[in-house]
């Protein structure tokens, strides 16, 4: 309960800022100076009391020659009776007699500098120290530790007692502390409503995660240890929520010796050191040690916790940013060998991988979790995550998002997927779900997996915050979680199969057709085969033959010709010449390789032989032209590697589609006929004595295509194959080596309603009306016209 004393506390703190900060901070960055000056106050109030005594062991362990910080850290926190301590002579209040602005910078600095590492830490991340300079030359550093020593208000666990020993303001315990303090965040980011969804999930949302993630197990939670861990943090608040739900559901169970310890991880220093502080106000001091954070802590690229496995784990990812960064860290996208992102499927030998594109790295924060999931345990562990709609579909088969959906799902860990109503979130009004894992499936729930639709749940707010307009209230909760417990079949609520889900992509071919001819035009075109033809083609104006026969002798003017054309490219002038070849650097050396220009020059030299060999006839089975072509040159003496043999030979056909298919290889006898996998039994008439050979034909990139075949489709690929490719393309094939299994969840598919049709009485009627419309306005027309 929200007591008037926290009211009262946190309004005047919010007083604070404005009395003080207005005419030095704009408003958006009042939480840089007030919530660290909070943080500092009430660390100062709870140390009053052992002030001497650490001073004291501080003293003892200089003495004894322990300077070493590390060493020291766990005698000052006994002394100190908390899990951090100031080793500094100085106290607030001691600091707000100062009569000089520069005596107080001083000795405020010196204050600082007392606190232990994991407070500096915190105030490094808040980066607190920059603000002094500020606060010092305005002449409001000391007005602002005065305000926050105000009598009107006590943020020390002990009672401020009257003259007469009377309670006049009550002690302040650690879990109300942290809740003015969340409070004071939450309202910061209200304030800034741009920034608010980046770092803040509203308390509406986690509720419900958190509720979806014990409610099936509350009645088997135990006496023992739990451990939570959300993998992009923020300020804390889902664990705080997670936590309190945990409790309040385990005593509704008689559970009540529940031990909880919280894990986190956040990359954004200053959310980082909010929840941090947020753990040292509520008097968790080992909560506090388990966050981890700042810029070099990324979940992705930098795991805090590499070994730890987690009872609880709940997040809400960054959507639609980039990871990037962490990529390259983790070797670049093709070499990530982190066991997180690699696994390998039942039935597959080779690994694959978990690697998201790099635009978008939310689904790599659920990899990260699912990596960390219990296995031994009663349990196992259990998930709740936010997405954006992109993590149900994004990525084709055999992407990392696919994997990554495939993995969870033959795995069977995928319970349910919330759709949540629209502008839920504080800077953006998109589709978001919860995704419900775990890896200890109730009985009635294996192989199945539940889809709620509760975008129609939610109560509007009366006044909007930021892109948010409505709320999760406790109704529109319960009735959710109503709907995910009883597990039926509802116009909200779908039941699935697993295999509902996924997909085989089978690659459709289909063969090239060429006819051919030799001409002297598409001879000589061969001259610039090796690319860059623009570019050859002006350069064979310029110096002709020698390009061929005798490029050394030509090779520095050549050089000195592509020199000036990247000169003229790069130019600004209007007169740039706009025909002028621009080349990149590779496209630059392959023109000065001389081999490039000999190799282009034989293809000419043995493509006249050939046409003056076989002339002009036009072919439209090219396996026959190829042959007859082997055979002229056999005659004739000329050799060719494979590659140029067929540079040449495809530099005079083109695509044809009544010509004969290509054939790629003939198949040993024995090989089985397989059409519908490119493999086709034909009689081959060529050789000495007529026989049926089995071969494949070569593939048409152009007229390649892809289908998706459900994994429920009666009959499987083949027959869907039959059905809905060879009827409109009777020599088409499946590539069988290409055929990739994905996995996505279309949410539209099972919950769209088509809108309802009008009747045929409605229709008609209006159509009545509109020709009674019309026949008036004609009568007008023409009465007008008479007249």
């Amino acid at each position: 309960m929200y007591s008037a004393q926290q009211s009262r506390i946190e309004s005047f703190i919010w007083g604070i800022a404005d009395d003080v900060l207005r005419d030095v901070y704009v408003r958006g960055k009042y939480r840089d100076v007030i919530l660290p000056m909070l943080v500092l106050r009430r660390f100062d109030a709870v140390l009053e009391k052992t002030k001497d005594a650490v001073l004291k062991t501080h003293q003892d362990l200089k003495d004894m020659g322990l300077l070493d910080p590390e060493e020291q850290d766990f005698p000052l926190r006994e002394a100190a009776g908390e899990a951090f301590y100031n080793t500094s002579p100085f106290t607030l209040q001691k600091l707000s007699k100062r009569t000089t602005a520069q005596q107080l910078r001083s000795d405020f600095e010196a204050y600082l500098d007392g606190f232990s590492p994991n407070v500096k830490e915190i105030l490094d991340n808040f980066e607190f120290g920059n603000q002094i300079p500020k606060l010092s030359r305005n002449d409001t550093l000391g007005l602002l530790i005065n305000r926050f020593l105000s009598s009107e208000i006590n943020l020390s666990p002990e009672p401020v007692l009257d003259a007469y020993g009377r309670v006049r303001l009550p002690g302040l315990d650690n879990h109300a502390m942290g809740t003015i303090f969340e409070n004071l965040v939450r309202r910061f980011n209200e304030e800034n409503n741009e920034e608010a969804g980046e770092h803040w999930t509203p308390r509406d949302v986690v509720k419900l995660m958190t509720r979806l993630m014990f409610l099936p197990i509350a009645p088997k939670i135990k006496g023992g240890t739990y451990l939570l861990y959300d993998g992009a943090c923020g300020t804390g608040g889902m664990l705080t929520v997670a936590e309190e739900t945990l409790r309040e559901l385990s005593a509704e169970h008689g559970a009540t010796d529940i031990v909880t310890r919280l894990y986190g991880q956040e990359i954004n220093a200053e959310t980082y050191a909010i929840c941090k502080a947020d753990m040292l106000l509520k008097g968790d001091g080992d909560a506090a040690d388990n966050i981890k954070g700042g810029p070099e802590y990324s979940t992705l690229s930098n795991d805090a916790f590499p070994r730890q496995r987690f009872d609880f784990m709940l997040a809400n990812p960054p959507y639609g940013k980039s990871w990037k960064a962490d990529q390259e860290r983790l070797g670049g996208k093709a070499n990530i060998t982190d066991p997180r992102f690699n696994v390998t499927f039942d039935g597959e030998t080779a690994p694959s991988s978990l690697v998201t594109n790099s635009s978008d790295g939310q689904m790599m924060f659920l990899a990260n979790m699912i990596s960390k999931m219990k296995a031994g345990s009663p349990l196992g562990s259990r998930i709740a995550e936010i997405h954006n709609g992109s993590s149900l579909f994004t990525g084709d088969a055999g992407s990392g998002e696919s994997n990554i959906r495939r993995w969870i799902i033959e795995n069977d860990w995928l319970e349910a997927i919330v759709a949540l109503p629209l502008n839920m979130f504080y800077n953006t009004g998109i589709a978001t779900y919860i995704w419900v894992i775990t890896n200890r499936k109730s009985e009635a729930r294996k192989g199945r997996v539940q889809l709620i639709d509760a975008t129609g749940w939610s109560t509007p707010l009366r006044k909007n915050l930021g892109s948010k307009n409505c709320e999760l209230a406790p109704a529109d909760i319960e009735r959710v979680t109503q709907a995910f417990q009883d597990f039926k079949d509802t116009e909200q609520s779908k039941i699935l199969p697993n295999e509902e889900f996924g997909y085989w992509k089978i690659t459709v071919e289909r063969p090239l057709r060429l006819s051919s001819q030799f001409t002297k035009e598409r001879v000589e075109a061969l001259r610039f085969a090796s690319g860059e033809a623009e570019a050859r083609e002006l350069l064979y104006e310029k110096f002709g033959d020698d390009l061929f026969t005798d490029f050394a002798s030509i090779s520095n003017q050549v050089r000195e010709q592509l020199e000036l054309w990247a000169r003229t490219a790069g130019s600004d002038e209007d007169d740039v010449n706009a025909d002028v070849p621009v080349l990149k650097d590779s496209a630059r050396k392959k023109l000065l390789n001389a081999k490039t220009w000999e190799r282009d020059g034989q293809l000419v030299n043995v493509g006249l032989a050939l046409l003056s060999e076989l002339g002009d006839q036009t072919f439209h089975d090219y396996n026959e032209f190829d042959r007859q072509a082997g055979e002229a040159m056999g005659r004739l003496g000329l050799k060719l590697n494979a590659t140029d043999r067929k540079v040449l030979l495809r530099g005079v056909s083109w695509r044809n589609e009544s010509a004969k298919p290509v054939i790629l290889k003939r198949h040993k006898a024995g090989t089985a006929e397989r059409p519908l996998y490119g493999l086709y039994e034909i009689e081959d008439t060529k050789s000495a004595k007529p026989q049926t050979v089995v071969v494949e034909y070569e593939a048409d990139s152009d007229l390649r295509d892809t289908e998706q075949v459900p994994l429920l489709e009666p009959g499987g690929i083949e027959e869907f194959f039959r059905r809905e490719v060879l009827p409109y393309a009777e020599d088409a094939w499946i590539k069988e080596n290409a055929t990739k299994k994905g996995y996505e969840i279309n949410f539209a598919r099972h919950f769209y309603k088509p809108p309802a049709l009008r009747s045929l009485e409605e229709i008609r009627a209006d159509i009545v009306a509109l020709e009674k419309e019309t026949e008036g306005l004609l009568g007008d027309l023409f009465t007008g016209g008479a007249q």
